[in-house]
């Protein structure tokens, strides 16, 4: 499993752009003039803590929240104007997963492709996009908590929509499942070309697949851009790791770049491949040797904590 290729992203209008996106259910305001730009064919990420307006903002991309004319635009139309076009193009899940547990899975997918007037040959489909062919006749109730997850997927794929909006998609789900939904949702935009918007407080999962993140806190957005600039904004640079021969000589030649030191080894800032070798090479040249050298990265959870401490509108 990949993530999506960056150069491959359509370079277009977005396929979510909301502007100054302000709603209330009553005094005071879930969202505070939220602006969304959601790159064609991206995995984008939408990241917060409970209760920061992450499900209210997707209700809202869905025309089920009235807000004013001109605040949503999919597919580079206006929602208010366009709902019935826009939503037969997007497929959804909020919250749970809208299933009737007494029925089997392939009935389930009968009652909304009736619905819904869609050709029955798509039920086959997308039964098997998300693995579920085998356990069609199966009752829901019998179904684990990841089945459930995707078949309420099969549920959002029944009309071919370019578009996904998923509210916490691997919320509760063992880790078997968070990888089984990770990689189906990486098929989906790889090989059906479906652009993802979903949320989570999941860091560890969005990092893996979503190549797009927004982080939003109190109704406001406090950083938009790809997943790797969350981590640049928050860190000096990333981190190199080295063992030495000679750990404290090391360290008095990049006195300003130390980032930390344990027993074995230290660690510099850098920020680019060139500083690296700049690193390596001075220390080589000091008659120093290097046992092992890597470099890593700060994990997204570190930046998202550092975001919503430092509370800085992006």
């Amino acid at each position: 499993m990949s993530l999506p290729d960056r150069e491959n992203i359509v370079q277009e209008s977005p396929v979510i752009q909301t502007t100054d996106l302000t709603f209330a259910y009553t005094k005071p305001e879930v969202l505070h003039h939220i602006n969304l730009s959601v790159p064609k064919g991206s995995i984008f990420g939408f990241l917060g803590p409970n209760g920061a307006g992450k499900s209210t903002t997707i209700k809202a991309l869905l025309g089920l929240l009235k807000v004013k004319p001109g605040m949503i635009n999919l597919f580079g139309k206006e929602l208010n104007n366009n709902r019935l076009d826009i939503l037969q193009r997007t497929g959804a899940t909020i919250e749970i997963p809208s299933i009737y547990e007494h029925l089997s899975a392939r009935r389930n997918l009968e009652i909304t492709q009736r619905l819904r007037r869609l050709p029955e040959s798509r039920i086959g489909e997308v039964l098997d996009i998300v693995g579920l062919s085998g356990d069609d006749i199966k009752l829901v109730r019998q179904f684990s908590t990841g089945m459930k997850q995707r078949l309420g997927l099969a549920l959002a794929l029944l009309g071919k929509p370019e578009l996904l909006l998923l509210d916490e998609p691997i919320n509760g789900l063992d880790p078997e499942g968070i990888r089984e939904i990770r990689n189906l949702l990486v098929k989906l935009n790889h090989e059906e070309g479906c652009s993802i918007f979903l949320s989570s407080h999941i860091l560890d999962e969005v990092e893996k697949i979503c190549t797009h993140v927004a982080v939003i806190d109190a109704g406001k957005i406090i950083y938009q851009g790809e997943t790797s600039g969350i981590r640049q904004k928050n860190s000096p640079g990333n981190v190199l790791l080295m063992e030495t021969s000679d750990n404290p000589g090391c360290m008095k030649l990049f006195p300003d770049r130390l980032a930390g030191k344990t027993e074995s080894s230290i660690s510099f800032h850098y920020q680019s491949r060139e500083e690296i070798s700049l690193i390596i090479r001075k220390t080589i040249e000091a008659g120093i040797e290097i046992y092992s050298a890597r470099p890593e990265s700060q994990r997204l959870e570190e930046s998202f904590f550092q975001l919503l401490s430092g509370g800085g509108v992006s």
